[in-house]
């Protein structure tokens, strides 16, 4: 892993940008996209670049199950505003959340990303250590599955709706082993909330009880960190 610290959550994102125009530029076409508040300050940066995406693919880590495509909590929804409606991509996925065979879904998206080898890859990181809507105890060999989301995942998602109740508690979510498959990975983490995950990811074991943990193992993994994220770091 290279660990960068920054003094704000802005600089970090001014890296992450300059990250990915250096991706595009040595040749990189499939972007693995996240949501989340994350990255937002990254595709306000996208949205007001000269960067075209015309001839790029984008594959979207997850979707909660059960909302449509236009609703406005739904990542179709979020990834057209922040992004794709400013900045048009040759082709863009996303799992259906809307779709009546879960399994007939998974085997769908995971065709996608068969087809479209992931270049460079977008991660936010959850207060539980998860990545994607891989939650702790999830496998590392597993691909895209429907997953059930944790309490405190539900909870952090809470805000987004009018009450818990209407959150969304299951989602389909690019699998861990497929993440893993992507030639680079920039994670983005800001905020005291994220300080533990943040140790456990860099410092601690890897372990199914953190997914993001795994990324220890990959080759290729820059983390883009603010002053209160790195809070806890031993160094």
């Amino acid at each position: 892993m290279d660990i960068k610290i920054f003094q704000s959550a802005q600089e970090a994102t001014e890296e992450a940008f300059r990250l990915l125009a250096a991706a595009k530029e040595d040749g990189a076409t499939t972007f693995g996209l996240a949501t989340g508040s994350s990255p937002e300050g990254l595709y306000e940066l996208l949205r007001a670049s000269d960067l075209d995406f015309t001839d790029a693919y984008a594959l979207n880590l997850d979707e909660y199950r059960g909302l449509p495509a236009d609703h406005e909590q739904s990542y179709a929804y979020f990834m057209q505003d922040k992004l794709f409606k400013a900045k048009p991509f040759k082709e863009t996925f996303i799992p259906n959340g809307m779709a009546e065979d879960p399994e007939e879904e998974v085997a769908r998206y995971d065709q996608v990303i068969k087809n479209h080898p992931i270049d460079f890859q977008i991660l936010g990181i959850g207060p539980n250590g998860h990545i994607g809507f891989n939650e702790p105890g999830t496998s590392f060999e597993v691909t895209t599955h429907l997953t059930d989301l944790a309490p405190a995942t539900i909870q952090a998602n809470q805000r987004f709706f009018e009450s818990e109740a209407d959150v969304p508690k299951q989602a389909y979510t690019m699998g861990i082993a497929s993440i893993l498959n992507s030639k680079q990975i920039v994670l983005m983490a800001f905020g005291e909330a994220k300080a533990q995950a943040v140790k456990g990811m860099i410092e601690g074991s890897v372990t199914e009880a953190l997914p993001a943990s795994v990324l220890q193992t990959h080759e290729n993994v820059t983390v883009l960190l603010d002053q209160d994220s790195a809070s806890l770091l031993s160094h």
